[in-house]
């Protein structure tokens, strides 16, 4: 039975939910961390054994309290899964919105940053660990229309490459996950935002954005969950440093202008 203690963050909504679940099924501790309370507190309900906290991770003073939680619950950390984040603007850059530039990456960037702060002491203590974080295939490509979300996913994946250099020689990994569509509300949400700004239908921009991908269609969450119990098990063990996908083989994000 695994017994590693495990941090969530989006732990209890989406795509971190169902990542919550596969460490669960495997027997490992979990803690989410979500900025929806009632989403934390079913989550822990309909699985007991599972912790959580209430916590938006685009502030710090929160992250702090999420993880002084987490030491009072758990004692010690083994995985971190930085995985809140959301989708951001859909507009041209001369449209943005300076606040709207600023809470995506405070989310989705800066996030990222407090979590790892706070976890990486409590990996180093349990003697090593696995640090993933969770990037996009926008953070390997160019995203038209996206540039706060874009932005944020290549810093992440920098983000990830330094920490595998700084943290390797004390056991711990680092890796980024990057999804490609994710079926769901939040992919239904971004599709329906570019058609509205190119004057076009949702099924429309669904078939533009499925003819990007070879293998023609999206993942599911799912399928993103494998990959990180993958990168967190003993098969991921020499695993660190890099940004894997999981999104078909996306073949490029610029044809929104066809």
């Amino acid at each position: 039975m695994n017994t590693q203690v495990v941090f969530i963050s989006g732990g209890a909504t989406g795509i971190g939910r169902v990542i919550a679940r596969r460490f669960l099924e495997t027997g490992s501790r979990v803690h989410v961390a979500d900025n929806n309370p009632e989403s934390v507190a079913q989550f822990i309900a309909e699985h007991p054994g599972a912790t959580g906290s209430v916590c938006d991770v685009g502030h710090v003073d929160q992250v702090d309290r999420a993880f002084d939680e987490l030491e009072a619950r758990h004692g010690r950390l083994d995985v971190l899964i930085n995985n809140a984040g959301i989708s951001g603007p859909t507009a041209r850059v001369e449209d943005i919105a300076a606040a709207d530039w600023d809470r995506t990456i405070a989310v989705d960037l800066n996030g990222q940053f407090y979590c790892a702060r706070r976890a990486v002491p409590m990996l180093r203590a349990a003697g090593g660990g696995s640090l993933i974080c969770m990037a996009s295939t926008s953070g390997l490509f160019g995203c038209p229309l996206r540039s706060p979300y874009t932005a944020a996913k290549w810093a992440i994946i920098g983000f990830v490459k330094t920490l595998a250099m700084e943290l390797g020689p004390e056991k711990i990994r680092v890796n980024a996950i990057c999804p490609g569509s994710v079926s769901g509300p939040r992919i239904d949400g971004v599709i329906e935002r570019d058609a509205a700004s190119r004057g076009m239908q949702p099924q429309q921009i669904r078939d533009i954005y499925l003819r990007q991908i070879s293998m023609r269609t999206f993942v599911e969450a799912e399928d993103v969950a494998e990959m990180a119990y993958f990168l967190t098990s003993a098969a991921g063990a020499k695993i660190s440093g890099q940004a894997l996908a999981v999104d078909g083989h996306t073949e490029g994000l610029t044809n929104w202008l066809d």
